[in-house]
């Protein structure tokens, strides 16, 4: 496995590193236990996941394991979070196994937020009544707190369709960036919009 050259196809976007995914090196580990005689077979249960190597000749067994960890993607379900752990826990599992080495990836990321850090956009709404006033904060997870719950407080506020209209139309730059920023949480404001919408088309 040493000699194989491995190609990185993924790639954390955020911190712009390319890595080794499962499917960068797994057929090649399963040609090679193939050959051997080996057997792998990873488990999980709540706090361990296990890769479990036996040797099908003589039964010995050798035991990898590792702390399990909770993942939180974006706009994710459980489910889909509780997959993302076992396909991250199944790759550290067998680079482990095999000796698979790559560069530090939390130095690397560590090295790049503070040489580039992510900051908010430098935007305010159009003016008027209802006009979000907010620009760019100490850090982005700041301006998509005010941006929310400035929404948050003008859609409480509203007497009319009109109004929900204007909140948007005069805050159209804001919504843009946030989209940019964060899709998920575009997405949330959005649905707001829509409820505070129908809730007056049905008044009418």
């Amino acid at each position: 496995m040493q000699g194989t050259k491995l190609e990185k196809i993924g790639l954390n976007k955020f911190a712009g590193d390319e890595y080794v995914e499962l499917g960068d090196f797994l057929p090649e580990i399963q040609n090679i236990f193939n050959d051997l005689d080996l057997c792998g077979v990873v488990s999980y249960d709540a706090s361990y996941a296990t890769l479990t190597i036996t040797d099908t000749d003589d039964a010995t067994v050798i035991v990898i394991s590792s702390p399990m960890a909770a993942a939180e993607l974006k706009g994710a379900h459980p489910i889909q979070n509780l997959g993302a752990v076992e396909t991250y826990q199944r790759r550290y599992l067998w680079m482990t196994a095999l000796e698979i080495v790559e560069h530090d990836v939390i130095d690397s990321s560590d090295k790049k937020e503070k040489a580039e850090p992510k900051m908010p956009p430098k935007v305010m709404g159009g003016g008027g009544e209802w006009s979000i006033k907010v620009t760019a904060g100490a850090d982005a997870d700041s301006w998509l707190k005010v941006v929310t719950q400035g929404v948050d407080l003008m859609l409480s506020a509203v007497q009319s369709l009109e109004d929900v209209m204007s909140i948007y139309s005069n805050n159209k730059a804001i919504m843009d960036e946030l989209k940019k920023l964060d899709d998920a949480k575009y997405k949330e404001v959005m649905a707001k919009f829509t409820a505070a919408k129908l809730k007056f088309k049905k008044e009418k």
